[in-house]
């Protein structure tokens, strides 16, 4: 069994039924969600802002079989690759994995693991810590709290990630289970 936190965003058509598509795909596996955050792109391409959530999920998959959904799910939104960082359909990172309670640390240039950018994103933590208040995560300098990670991004970068809606009724994560 592994534990993965994934990532999904969108700023090209419906941004809320790419992202609820994501969530269905991986009900089955499906710990916790994120509300869904706005947030201004990152990586300096002019665009419209992004929809993200992050999702918590638990199943009998490697982190290769994590990242394999999540390209199926980009390949059925249609989603490109132009440009880097530019507007897209859909995209699902691969964020952390944990195998047997041992986080994953990989360096395969196909999936890197934990993602080599998480820890300077706040589109990515502030939707993470939403649903796992005690979230870690490894970087080079070691094991980090993600909360702790978020106090050391720039402010206006936190402050640009707002809640805008929710995909499912009732809480949502909360935690984990």
């Amino acid at each position: 069994m592994s534990r993965a936190v994934l990532s999904a965003g969108s700023n090209v058509g419906d941004s809320l039924g790419h992202l609820r598509s994501v969530v269905e795909s991986f009900a089955d596996e499906l710990v916790a969600v994120s509300a869904v955050y706005a947030t201004p792109p990152w990586g300096g391409v002019e665009q419209d802002d992004f929809l993200n959530i992050t999702l918590i999920v638990d199943g009998p998959l490697s982190a290769r079989q994590w990242l394999d959904r999540a390209a199926g799910l980009e390949q059925s939104a249609d989603r490109t690759r132009e440009v880097r960082w530019g507007p897209r359909t859909l995209d699902v990172d691969v964020i952390s994995v944990s195998d047997a309670g041992r986080v994953v640390v990989d360096d395969d240039p196909v999936l890197t693991l934990p993602h080599p950018r998480a820890a300077e994103r706040a589109f990515v933590l502030i939707p993470w810590l939403e649903i796992e208040p005690e979230a870690t995560l490894w970087t080079p300098d070691g094991e980090r709290s993600v909360r702790e990670l978020i106090d050391a991004l720039d402010p206006d970068e936190r402050d640009a990630v707002r809640a805008v809606d929710r995909l499912t009724d009732g809480p949502v994560g909360g935690g984990t289970s």
